[in-house]
């Protein structure tokens, strides 16, 4: 190699080049030498961000909370009728209510305790609170399970119902009287041509009970052991008789008789005296 090649190839050297010598030793190409590069590891790639929980704890928000409505009552109906209420439509309350067998007695048109027991005890049977009043509800429920009442229902003849007839009434001719109702009823082979109220003797004066017979009439009869009128007096057993009674009429069942079954109705007794001959059975029984 000559000097000046040895020299240029002492420079690339230097510099980090390498000199390829040609076929006549003469330098041909200098190119860089291949650096060595020393294996690092290499960082990792960047991940995708991640939550990391925290150590410390998390408080939520308390839940709210949840109103619930409260279930609405039905407004109160109104009032229809209550105790002391009267008229017609309080007649035909206890008409109904009697078809029912809450009601023991014949309307009277007026609500008192009576009518509100009998409204009590159909709201019971009812399932409705137990007021003793009468409301819309309980008027539709009532007309469901009854019918119109008739003229004789809603003003029939006596106070009260008279009782079942006693199977000797059933036959003939028969003054059917019973102690239990305070009803006297005129049947006419079973069928009744008309009923009324009666009363009768007190404790110490008791109205005898048994089959008996009219013995005789008397229009204008007046008592000479009580000198008291006993007008349209139908005898039936010794001094007692059915007729009519001015203070029954007057003082309802406060009095008594002397042992006679009074009457209070005149006009009722009156017509009934026209009918009955003597002869005609009389029934007087509890």
């Amino acid at each position: 190699m000559t000097a000046g090649g040895a020299a240029l190839l002492a420079v690339a050297t230097v510099a980090g080049c390498q000199v390829q010598p040609g076929v006549d030793g003469k330098p041909v190409r200098i190119s860089q030498a291949p650096q060595q590069v020393q294996d690092r590891p290499s960082a990792p790639a960047p991940s995708p961000s991640t939550s990391t929980p925290s150590s410390r704890p998390t408080h939520s928000a308390p839940p709210k909370p949840t109103w619930t409505p409260r279930p609405t009552r039905p407004a109160p109906q109104p009032v229809r009728m209550s105790q002391g209420s009267k008229g017609s439509h309080v007649r035909e309350l206890q008409a109904r209510l009697r078809q029912l067998g809450h009601f023991g007695q014949n309307p009277t048109g007026f609500y008192g305790t009576v009518t509100a027991g009998s409204v009590r005890a159909f709201q019971k049977q009812q399932g409705m609170p137990q007021t003793g009043t009468v409301t819309d509800r309980f008027l539709t429920a009532l007309h469901a399970r009854t019918h119109e009442p008739s003229r004789n229902e809603l003003y029939p003849p006596t106070t009260r119902p008279p009782s079942k007839p006693d199977p000797r009434c059933t036959t003939g001719r028969a003054l059917c009287i019973s102690k239990k109702s305070r009803t006297l009823t005129w049947m006419v082979n079973g069928k009744v041509r008309s009923a009324m109220d009666v009363r009768f003797g007190s404790a110490y004066t008791p109205t005898r009970e048994g089959a008996f017979k009219v013995d005789f009439k008397s229009r204008h009869h007046h008592s000479t052991l009580y000198d008291t009128p006993m007008p349209y007096a139908m005898f039936f057993s010794g001094g007692q008789a059915v007729h009519y009674s001015s203070d029954f009429a007057a003082r309802g069942y406060t009095g008594a008789s002397h042992g006679c079954v009074n009457v209070r109705d005149k006009k009722k007794i009156a017509a009934l005296f026209a009918e009955v001959r003597p002869g005609d059975k009389v029934i007087v029984y509890k």
